[in-house]
């Protein structure tokens, strides 16, 4: 009976760990940011604005219509910047109404450097 017991135990401890780790995706920290953004690939071309940003990605409200797994080149806007941020490659994580997310999944060596010192302002800010 003590066996049974603990296998229980142990199987549902394993049940409730493991129903938190989805809820644990983010790695970077995120930070609230509104900046004009365009997009384009596929024969598709919009534009929307950052809500949220992070060193791997950003969440976009936009009209545009996407879908999980689109990849499209993205410009930030950012002020402070004389040239818009550039990812080369961003990557549909998820759709919403009207907003979508965004893992940058391509991006330049100084292009990297520009959005981690953008990243250090806004948290500097908090």
């Amino acid at each position: 009976m003590k066996k049974i017991r603990s296998f229980f135990q142990s199987e549902q401890a394993e049940t409730v760990h493991d129903r938190q780790k989805p809820d644990e995706r983010r790695v970077q920290p995120r930070f609230t940011a509104q900046f004009r953004g365009t997009f384009s690939g596929n024969k598709h071309e919009g534009q929307g604005r950052t809500v949220d940003i992070s060193a791997g990605g950003c969440k976009i409200e936009s009209e545009m219509k996407v879908e999980q797994g689109a990849k499209f080149e993205c410009r930030l806007h950012i002020s402070g910047l004389d040239w818009p941020l550039r990812i080369d490659e961003a990557t549909v994580r998820w759709v919403g109404a009207n907003s979508f997310g965004l893992l940058f999944s391509r991006i330049a060596p100084d292009e990297l450097v520009k959005l981690t010192l953008v990243l250090a302002d806004l948290e500097a800010d908090e």
